[in-house]
Parts: structure tokens; C-alpha cells; sequence
């Protein structure tokens, strides 16, 4: 072989390795006199995680298909202006807190002293919910894997939650291309906490249209029953025989015109399902997988619950200018159960002082 033919060789391996695995940091502009950045996380077999410390948000996923194309399988925006544009609700890929999902007409007791929660009505610069407000963060390398760190104060009072909150959460990615994310808190007073990330997934590629042919396999044997607002009773209701039954892969949107009154109130899936296992123990929660592409993604959890979100509503109008739609995607949410503040036979949600909350969630993207 001549030298140009062994030249032309190397180089045609050098670009066709990934780039070296680690974190970038880029300034993506700013909310008052707070910077935000965005965090690039890369592994050693090229996979690429977009996180910004506004709002936790975890903006693009890129993963491979069965051919090695990459594409974003993570609904979002490539600009911060697109998260604050008017309109815009729809929470993509955002780090909720301090209590995701549903808790009955707003309001709870703890030791006989009742506190009532607004998104709203506790809102100032520094006493926003956790996916409007800007992170500390912190970076690092370690064992060739890639991550980034966020931090926040949660102060008592905040949306009229009891306790300051002591909050860090870790993005991890490996190089088995597992995405794992740790939460971990503490308080100085008796509170509830449930966090989880509210990231729509569509392993077509995010603008590949709808997910209803994809296939999703949730690994739980029952749902919390819910009433006309969603939110769970305290009844657990089997799925067995129902449209709600995902114990073995099928088209997401196979039943998902099923007369059953939860998926007509909710024009889709908005269920949580109770995954099968201990809870504390890191077990699969779901999975999901796209025959064209040949993507597949398992997510794994300690967390009780998992809630599936089929994207049911028209986006907001940001969302809408860059082609997403209804379907576009599906949210596999793990979390606390929704109203588990309200019922003591739910997995419990409080933390007291002297306790650590800590949970962890994995997805692990593969192609079959």
C-alpha cells in the first residue's frame, strides 16, 4: 500500500471516531443579571446530552439508530428565548419541583398543620418553581464519564411548600450511553418532595412526527385510579384487561381512542402506572422502541411511580413553529405517586430533617 493510500486511511478513521468524551460549556445568554449556560455532555462512543442550568432542562439527546445516524430523540429548543417565549407551558425536558404531578385541590397536612401550594401565587425572582429558575452548576471528568452538577436553595415558603430545601442533581452520561440522573435533598422542616424531569422522548427523531407506532412496554401490573380532575383516589386499579395494560410491547397508540374516561377527559395516556418491584431499588420502569429507526430506550427508576404522557394537546406555538405536534412525543416521568401527601397507604412522599432524599433514574438508549 502506498503512503497516500495509508495516509488517506488514518484519516478516514480519525473523523469517523466520536469526539473525545467530556463537557463543554457554552454562555447561552441570560435571565435578568443571571447567566445560563448550556452543558454538553459527550460520550467515548459519541453520544451527546444537552443540559442548561435554566430550569434543569435537559434541551437534545443524541443517540444513534441501527445504521449509527444520530438524531435528537429529545423534544426541545435550541435557543433560551424559546423556553421564555410567550405561550410557552410546555415544560420540555425541565427538572419539575419541588412536587411533580397532582396533589388533590392543592393542599396537604402535616402534623395537623395544612399548607396550600400555588405555581403561582408565591412567585418572585427568587421563590419560582424549580424549572423557572436558574441552577448553580458544576462540572466534571471522571472515569472517562461525563457530567454535570446543578444546586439550589429552595427556600421555605416557596409556591407555599414548608422547609428550606437543600437540592443538587447530578446528569450522568456513560459510555454504555445511559443517561442517569441522581436527585438528592435535605430539609429543615418536615415536607414533601417528589422530583422528576419532564422530557418528551420520540426515538424516531424529534421531528419525525408522531410516536403512536412506537412500541412501549411499562413493567406494572396496576395504575392509581384517578377522578374527573386526574388525580389519584387511593384505589389501585389492575391493568389488566384494559387499555392501560403495556405489560407486553405495543403501539402506543393501539387503544389510545379507548372509551374509557380517563383517556377521554385526558385525550390520551396521562397515567400513573405503580412499577413493579420495591421502590428504592433501581428496577425497569418502561421501555421504548422504534421499529424503523431501531431505537430503543429503557428507562430504569427507584422512584414508586412512573407517568405516562402521550402529548395529547397541541404544543405550545414555539413548539408548533418547529414542527412539533400533537403525539409528537411521550413522557415517561418517573416520580412519587401524584397525590401521595393525601393518601398513607401511597409510597411516602415527606422528608424530615436528618433524612436524605435521593433517587436516581436511568435511560439507556440501545438499537435493536
Amino acid at each position: 500500500m502506498t503512503f497516500r493510500l495509508v495516509f488517506a486511511a488514518i484519516m478516514a478513521l480519525a473523523f469517523s471516531l466520536p469526539a473525545e468524551a467530556g463537557v463543554a460549556v457554552q454562555a447561552w445568554g441570560g435571565i435578568g443579571k443571571q447567566g445560563v449556560d448550556l452543558y454538553v455532555l459527550t460520550n467515548a462512543r459519541g453520544m451527546e446530552v444537552k443540559i442548561t442550568n435554566y430550569g434543569g432542562i435537559i434541551t437534545s439527546i443524541r443517540v444513534p439508530d441501527r445504521n449509527g445516524k444520530l438524531e435528537n430523540v429529545n423534544l426541545g429548543f435550541d435557543r433560551l428565548e424559546d423556553y421564555l417565549s410567550p405561550g410557552y407551558g410546555g415544560r420540555y425536558g425541565a427538572l419539575i419541583g419541588r412536587y411533580a404531578n397532582r396533589i388533590k385541590n392543592n393542599s396537604f397536612r402535616i402534623n395537623g398543620v395544612e399548607y396550600r401550594i400555588s405555581r403561582e401565587a408565591y412567585s418572585t425572582v427568587d421563590n419560582k418553581p424549580y424549572d423557572e429558575r436558574v441552577w448553580e452548576a458544576s462540572t466534571s471528568n471522571f472515569s472517562k464519564e461525563a457530567r454535570v452538577e446543578l444546586s439550589l436553595l429552595d427556600r421555605s415558603g416557596t409556591m407555599g411548600f414548608p422547609g428550606t430545601l437543600r437540592v443538587r442533581v447530578m446528569y450522568l452520561l456513560t459510555d454504555d450511553n445511559v443517561l442517569r440522573i441522581t436527585y438528592y435533598a435535605v430539609t429543615d422542616k418536615e415536607t414533601v418532595v417528589s422530583l422528576t424531569n419532564h422530557a418528551y422522548f420520540n426515538l424516531g427523531g424529534d421531528l419525525s412526527g408522531s410516536v403512536l407506532d412506537q412500541l412501549l412496554t411499562v413493567n406494572a401490573d396496576a395504575i392509581t385510579a384517578v377522578d374527573e380532575t386526574n388525580t389519584p383516589t387511593g384505589e389501585m386499579r389492575p391493568v389488566a384487561g384494559t387499555a392501560f395494560d403495556f405489560r407486553a410491547p405495543r403501539p402506543i397508540g393501539s387503544r389510545i381512542k379507548d372509551p374509557d374516561p380517563a383517556i377521554v377527559r385526558a385525550k390520551g395516556y396521562d397515567q400513573n402506572y405503580a412499577i413493579n418491584g420495591k421502590p428504592g431499588t433501581l428496577r425497569l420502569a418502561a421501555r421504548l422502541e422504534d421499529p424503523k429507526s431501531g431505537r430503543v430506550m429503557e428507562t430504569w427508576t427507584t422512584q414508586p411511580g412512573v407517568q405516562v404522557y402521550t402529548a395529547n394537546y397541541s404544543p405550545p406555538p414555539v413548539a408548533l413553529a418547529k414542527g412539533y405536534q400533537v403525539h409528537g412525543g411521550v413522557a415517561l416521568e418517573a416520580q412519587g405517586f401524584p397525590n401521595a401527601p393525601n393518601i398513607p397507604a401511597f409510597p411516602s412522599t415527606r422528608l424530615s430533617p436528618g433524612q436524605d432524599y435521593r433517587q436516581i433514574t436511568e435511560y439507556r438508549f440501545s438499537v435493536k
